[in-house]
């Protein structure tokens, strides 16, 4: 059983910067994988960015390429989403999940992931 708890959301301007945490409680936390999600109102989840276990491994959306990087302290055992150059279509409830690594299914769909967090408003003004 895991437990996820993401903080680190609020409102910010066009071309600001926000950190998100997502706090990984129980299970064995080496064995699982963690993503980010987001999803805006009247729209689907959608994939955001990865990492696997060691935080050596991580892979992010053409959306947010070159301006979000998603890293992993596992002495704290928290993962970070540090977003960079934000932008109003950056507007949604940001989710972080987790799965278990090496089930051979896509670290892009949400469907692949078991526990989830409660989510975190970012919003971007123009």
């Amino acid at each position: 059983q895991v437990q996820l708890v993401e903080s680190g959301g609020g409102l910010v301007q066009d071309g600001a910067s926000l950190r998100l945490s997502c706090v990984v409680s129980g299970g064995t936390y080496s064995d699982y994988t963690v993503g980010w999600f987001r999803q805006a109102p009247g729209k689907e989840r959608e994939f955001v960015a990865t990492i696997g276990q060691s935080g050596g491994s991580t892979y992010s959306a053409d959306s947010v390429k070159g301006r979000f990087t998603v890293s992993r302290d596992n002495g704290k055992r928290t993962v970070y989403l540090r977003m960079n150059d934000l932008k109003p279509e950056d507007t949604a409830v940001y989710y972080c999940a987790a799965r278990r690594a090496g089930i051979g299914t896509s670290v892009s769909a949400s469907s692949s992931y078991d526990y989830w967090g409660q989510g975190t408003q970012v919003t971007v003004a123009s």
